[in-house]
């Protein structure tokens, strides 16, 4: 124990003065102009960073967005190495690592997950309701208010329109939330997607983009439900015959995303540069407003503190991964893709931020 102690310690003093060599390079260069020299500095600048924080205790919880961020930075100066291999484009690979992610959520998972529907009934109503009416209305507002071309704003209200992801169950365990009602609203927000997010799309982007509900239905039926019910099946029959596995889901499971940002980046490479601020603060907006509003609806109808951080995680923290998944399947990754593979690592900054807070300040009773 104090062995590995000391080496994460040798790490992160290693990792602190590489990412200050590489971060005064990066300024450096930037000042120069040298972009030959200014990308390999930042994406190096970053990876250190990531590493500085995966050494440390309190500020671990970021290390992964860092690493996200070092990822996407590299597909936005090198978008041709994160497009294709040889005769095989890389974006084939967004749906198979979607399917292992929902899996791996299914294998996290049991039925006591959905008894928590009958046992905390206002919670979950009052936290799905949240979920399917706060998200998709406020994307469709940033998406109007914010003149960007019609399919980039449409994925702002594909994002709205899916439904929780498993990133909010790690925010309510890490800030001492209502643990059981995230997982119970995880579950049941996803399985009632097939249904609600392509009415949604279909009610309000369709003036954007043509929205045809049963494709987006099967898409959702395929790339979520059933992955998660095989998930499901394997917990409760295989349940701690495989540690290894359960070992490694969550690990594939942050590799599969950080992939799936890094194409779906290199992809709309340069709409993200020609419209990328915008797109962020309409991001963060939506991404705020949906901690706002869950928080303090829950509140407003009488939920005790614990279930009212939950919901705001719920409702803040999208599946960003299924929202990217259907803006394939829908043949526009390059735009409509954009949103989600922007909310992803932002809503991950926000929320370990939030739950960080919360987590020194105990609920009221």
């Amino acid at each position: 124990m104090s062995s590995t102690l000391f080496n994460m310690q040798k790490l992160g003093k290693l990792a602190s003065i590489s990412s200050l060599i590489f971060g005064l390079g990066a300024l450096l260069f930037w000042i120069l102009g040298n972009i030959e020299l200014l990308a390999p500095s930042v994406i190096l600048f970053l990876i250190s960073l990531a590493l500085v924080f995966s050494s440390s205790k309190h500020l671990q919880g970021f290390s992964f967005t860092i690493f996200i961020f070092a990822a996407v930075t590299a597909s936005l100066f090198y978008p041709q190495f994160f497009l294709e291999i040889g005769s095989f484009k890389l974006n084939r690979l967004i749906v198979p690592l979607l399917i292992v992610i929902m899996f791996g959520m299914g294998t996290s998972i049991g039925i006591k997950d959905f008894v928590g529907v009958v046992k905390m009934p206002k919670g979950v109503l009052v936290g799905l309701l949240a979920q399917f009416t706060v998200m998709p209305f406020i994307g469709f507002g940033l998406a109007k208010l914010s003149g960007l071309p019609p399919e980039i704003a449409a994925g702002i209200i594909l994002v709205g329109c899916s439904p929780g992801g498993l990133a909010s169950n790690v925010m309510a365990y890490i800030s001492g939330a209502n643990l059981a009602l995230s997982l119970t609203l995880t579950a049941v927000s996803t399985l009632l997607s097939p249904l609600l997010t392509p009415f949604f799309m279909q009610l309000l982007a369709n003036e954007l983009v043509p929205i045809d509900f049963l494709a987006m239905f099967w898409s959702i039926i395929k790339i979520v439900i059933l992955p998660i019910l095989a998930g499901l099946l394997f917990n409760h029959f295989f349940h701690g015959k495989f540690k290894w596995l359960d070992k490694a889901m969550p690990k594939v499971s942050m590799a599969g995303i950080a992939i799936i940002i890094t194409i779906i980046t290199a992809s709309g490479r340069d709409s993200l540069l020609s419209i990328g601020l915008i797109l962020i603060v309409v991001v963060i907006a939506h991404n705020l407003s949906g901690y706002l509003l869950g928080y303090y609806g829950g509140r407003l109808v009488g939920l005790d503190e614990k279930s009212s951080r939950t919901i705001a995680f719920e409702v803040g923290m999208q599946n960003a991964g299924l929202a990217s998944g259907i803006a394939l399947e829908m043949g526009r990754l390059a735009t409509m893709g954009l949103a989600p593979a922007v909310f992803g690592p932002l809503m991950n900054i926000t929320g370990s931020s939030l739950a960080t807070i919360w987590k020194g300040k105990e609920p009221e009773e």
